[in-house]
């Protein structure tokens, strides 16, 4: 659950939205060292922006999501992937699980594609994709194209507009 204070009231009072990014309106505390009309943010080591203010630190899609709506989800989506883009029309509320069906190749994928493991057992490639919280097998494939087709497909099907592709 969101915290109390990110409320689109208070808000739109500490920051004013253009094009993607926030500007500092007013300070949250005398003691802050922010000046008015500042961009507000820090980009951190897994390219997100956050910005500090109540002894707290919070992501700047957050802000800006519930800047133009009535409540703040817990995992907000950027749309084209991009973690930088924070255009109001980039960010979308979304579940854990749709979250996670957005996610990149892991970096310890064997075969570098998403949804295909390798066999050594059968050597073949073998998709899997999560389904309503259940891990399910959709084959196994001699042919890694293949297996890429089944694995895309089963992706739209399943995951629909939150599907992400190949890696």
């Amino acid at each position: 659950m969101a915290d109390q204070y990110l409320t689109k009231d208070y808000l739109n009072y500490l920051f004013e939205y253009k094009d993607g990014e926030i500007y500092w309106k007013n300070k949250p505390s005398k003691f802050a060292n922010i000046y008015i009309g500042q961009k507000a943010g820090t980009i951190d080591n897994k390219n997100y922006k956050f910005v500090s203010f109540n002894k707290r630190r919070k992501p700047v899609h957050l802000i800006i999501y519930c800047m133009f709506n009535d409540y703040c989800p817990e995992f907000i989506d950027h749309k084209d992937r991009n973690t930088l883009n924070n255009l109001i029309e980039n960010l979308r509320p979304v579940t854990r699980s749709q979250n996670m069906f957005n996610s990149k190749l892991r970096k310890d994928s064997q075969s570098n594609y998403k949804n295909i493991q390798f066999s050594k057992l059968t050597n073949k490639y073998v998709v899997r994709i999560v389904v309503d919280g259940v891990r399910k097998n959709f084959g196994s494939y001699s042919d890694i194209d293949y297996a890429k087709f089944v694995a895309n497909a089963m992706r739209h099907k399943y995951h629909g507009e939150y599907a992400r592709g190949e890696n």
